[in-house]
């Protein structure tokens, strides 16, 4: 059965107590910012991940792009995201894999 995606969702600002919905387990994610995709990733804990997206005090993690998690901050309110759960961490490389063959329509390619 092929994976399907979430519908998009205004991302969470941590300082109105918002609440991301995510999966706990393995996945990817998608930004956007009106029409223009913003970034894309994966990992092992989706919303930990995208929690990462923000920088300290809001955030967690250990981020080293500081402007991916301005841009975020900055735009909170507009940004939206969408996720896919993936049943394992070796499925999700698989579909970032996917998104990285269109890294060229993302503002953050990397």
């Amino acid at each position: 059965m092929p994976l399907k995606w979430s519908n998009w969702r205004l991302f969470a600002d941590p300082r109105q107590r918002g609440i991301l919905i995510a999966p706990f387990g393995p996945g990817c994610y998608e930004l956007r910012n009106g029409k223009q995709l913003v970034l894309y990733g994966q990992g092992g804990h989706v919303a930990h991940r995208m929690i990462s997206l923000l920088p300290v005090p809001w955030g967690c993690g250990g981020r080293r792009n500081r402007e991916k998690r301005e841009y975020v901050l900055k735009y909170l309110g507009r940004i939206e995201y969408r996720t896919l759960a993936c049943a394992t961490h070796g499925e999700a490389k698989e579909e970032e894999r996917t998104l990285r063959s269109r890294k060229s329509e993302y503002l953050f390619s990397t």
